[in-house]
């Protein structure tokens, strides 16, 4: 019965989360019930085939720092090495015995030394020894099947901890790759644009990530916006905290203020526990609130006391929180005349507008049209795994003259839609949108006769295959299906010189 108080003790101490101090636990229970004077659990580093305590009990800091084994070395190598529990009734008798601790000594009276294979499946990974003054009359066998007993429980509170200790790490090591990941895809050279806009863009971008003001990114729908807040969180010294992104225009008007700044239990029907808000979530990080200009006077009087003081109280609350947040705001509404209306605060405005970014329209930066479709042609050829490799010229012509009321988002969203589409390896016209491909919708492309819109069809194959063979007049025409002699007509007739495609 002893026993079985001894073994529920232990089970209770290594209930514990932390191991060493769960282990530390076992040898003091150890040092109570059974009376030992000494005791140590040791581990086998695998990577260096060191042994080296990680529990101790009697043994002073130096000793501990002395005992370190190699596998095979002493009584504590040897059970390692092979698997098997030892006993030695004297150890001033035991040549085998090192004493690497230097605890061992005559003066302090004969001992007993038991020492049990803490196992993992048939291979042992460390070992729990205890020492106990000589007893002519102890039952030594017995001892060591009750210390065999508890290296087993010690070995399964081992292999939990390891196990809740790697899965730690690849949740840490994982948390570190993904954000590496995003700092990589929202770097300031990632972001696709060439013009003079964009470039204005980069600039602005780069200047002020590195500081804590507050940004207002002003554009249309569709227009990057929110990578263009991503850049800025991730370039920053901000990065390594949380990026909190907040839609205030999907969120009801009941609701919002509790989103941002959390509510204690209770404050309204249906809140059935506390809950952190969006600026909590966001400390030590960057908050992204996008389509600002859509949130009600009321919260706009609440979002102007954490822009200026960085604390607020949750909905039902009365503790003032502190929230060290950098504020990115975005809108595509007319601020200024929000503000000559009094549907959004002129103080509020100003503590928003420290840096505004401007966003161009798509239609604005038309050199980047095709820059754009090739990254977004990139994108979703890999995702579905096609061989598309361009664009033909009546597609390009077609990109060019379309007017992109939905910017970049609209593009993407076209280039998504041909990818899928496409069959071969180039996309073509009829791989696009309809709203690209009919004038009434794009209101851009010309009203055409049956001879010119035939006329204008033959020149833009023929110069896509120009193009293709590098103005070699002979493959282009094979290209075609046609003879060289009816090509050198067509280009004749069309005004095509093939040396402005070499």
């Amino acid at each position: 019965m002893e026993d079985l108080a001894t073994l529920h003790e232990i089970a209770t101490a290594l209930a514990g989360g932390d191991l060493r101090p769960s282990l530390q636990g076992v040898l003091e229970i150890l040092a109570r019930k059974n009376g030992i004077s000494r005791g140590a659990i040791t581990i086998l580093n695998p990577s260096s085939s060191e042994i080296r305590i990680e529990a101790a009990y009697g043994l002073s800091p130096g000793a501990i720092q002395k005992g370190r084994y190699k596998p095979g070395e002493g009584i504590t190598g040897r059970v390692i090495e092979t698997g098997r529990p030892i006993a030695v009734p004297l150890v001033s008798k035991e040549p085998l015995f090192l004493n690497r601790t230097g605890e061992h000594s005559s003066a302090k009276g004969e001992e007993s030394f038991l020492c049990a294979p803490i196992l993992r499946g048939a291979k042992a990974i460390g070992a729990l020894s205890v020492d106990r003054p000589f007893d002519p009359d102890f039952d030594l066998d017995r001892a060591l099947q009750m210390l065999t007993v508890i290296a087993a429980m010690v070995s399964q509170h081992v292999a939990h901890i390891e196990a809740l200790q790697w899965e730690k790490e690849a949740r840490q090591e994982e948390s570190r790759r993904l954000k590496e990941q995003l700092k990589d895809r929202y770097s300031i050279s990632n972001l696709v644009g060439s013009s003079n806009k964009m470039r204005e863009v980069f600039q602005m971008i780069s200047q002020v990530c590195k500081s804590p003001a507050t940004v207002l990114i002003r554009g249309e729908s569709g227009t990057g916006k929110e990578l263009a807040a991503s850049a800025i969180h991730f370039n920053s010294e901000r990065a390594k905290g949380p990026f909190v992104k907040v839609n205030c225009a999907a969120l009801p008007a009941t609701l919002i203020e509790s989103e941002l700044f959390g509510h204690e239990k209770g404050a309204f029907t249906g809140a059935l526990r506390q809950k952190a808000g969006k600026f909590e979530q966001a400390d030590k990080g960057t908050i992204f609130l996008d389509e600002i200009g859509s949130i009600s006077l009321d919260v706009q009087s609440n979002l102007l006391r954490v822009l200026q003081e960085r604390e607020f109280e949750r909905v039902g609350g009365s503790t003032t929180i502190k929230a060290d947040v950098r504020i990115i705001a975005a809108t595509n509404r007319d601020l200024e005349k929000a503000v000559e209306e009094g549907a959004f605060r002129e103080d509020l405005y100003y503590r928003l507008n420290v840096f505004p970014i401007y966003m161009p329209a798509l239609r604005q930066r038309k050199t980047d049209i095709l820059l754009l479709a090739d990254h977004f042609l990139e994108r979703y050829a890999k995702e579905n795994k096609k061989d598309i490799r361009r664009f033909s010229t009546p597609a390009i012509d077609m990109m060019m003259q379309y007017h992109w009321p939905g910017n970049v988002r609209e593009l993407e969203n076209c280039i998504e839609r041909a990818v899928l589409l496409c069959d071969g390896g180039v996309i073509h016209s009829h791989h696009l949108p309809a709203t690209l491909q009919t004038a009434e919708e794009s209101d851009t492309l010309p009203r055409l006769s049956l001879g010119d819109a035939v006329s204008r069809l033959e020149r833009d194959m023929i110069v896509d295959a120009l193009k293709s063979t590098r103005g070699n007049m002979a493959q282009a025409a094979e290209l075609l299906s046609i003879t060289p002699r009816q090509m050198g007509y067509k280009v004749k007739q069309l005004k095509i010189d093939f040396r402005d495609y070499r």
